[in-house]
């Protein structure tokens, strides 16, 4: 559920957006409020959204239902709208991307909004990323491709590793120059690469996941 009225959006609107929209909606606004950005002040600012977001399994289930019929079917489950919908309800106007890489999503779109906080594109970057799942398909093609732990646990860089388990989460923070202030979370490097031709489409190439460390 949503307070769609605080955001501006219509109860049949409501109906048809991505739960993963209404979880950005209201993590972004927090964490800016967070960061002493208050609402009124942001209205027309350079403020940047940059949103890490791969699942798109809210259209097979919107689909399936009688909203999926509504004029707001499109907009509710395009990726696009996910980072688009929060710069329309707070009127920001700095950069508005939405990042889908997959696993990295949210680590490209930190990264993007770092850069574009240090270049002066914006005066402050909403860092977001979120992901539901909300039907099977996917997870039961990873699961007969032999990507997902049988144990259901990530065991990264252990003997024990036997593969992945998806998970769900929603999170964001804002992203400002640092002026001195105490009690800050510092972000001290960031760096995106590909890893290139490896044994497989998903598998790591460990030559390329080193240099992108030391980057």
């Amino acid at each position: 559920m949503i307070d769609n009225a605080v955001f501006g959006v219509s109860p049949a609107e409501a109906a048809a957006m991505d739960p993963q929209q209404r979880l950005l909606l209201e993590h972004g606004y927090s964490a800016l409020h967070d960061s002493c950005l208050e609402r009124a002040a942001l209205g027309g600012s350079l403020t940047g959204v940059f949103v890490g977001i791969a699942s798109t399994e809210f259209a097979q289930v919107l689909a399936s239902t009688p909203a999926g019929g509504s004029v707001y079917a499109a907009t509710g489950s395009a990726l696009s709208i996910a980072s688009g919908r929060l710069s329309y309800a707070l009127g920001l106007h700095g950069p508005c991307v939405s990042y889908e890489t997959a696993c990295s999503a949210a680590l490209a779109a930190c990264h993007g909004g770092l850069r574009a906080v240090q270049l002066d594109e914006c005066t402050a970057g909403l860092v977001a990323g979120v992901n539901l799942l909300l039907a099977p398909g996917s997870s039961v093609a990873f699961a007969i491709a032999g990507m997902t732990s049988l144990r259901g646990r990530c065991h990264t860089f252990d003997s024990r590793a036997d593969g992945y388990a998806r998970a769900e989460a929603c999170g964001a923070v804002t992203l400002q120059l640092a002026r001195g202030s105490k009690g800050l979370l510092w972000l001290q490097g960031s760096a995106v690469r590909q890893d290139g031709c490896s044994a497989s489409l998903t598998a790591p190439n460990g030559q390329a996941q080193r240099g992108l460390l030391e980057a």
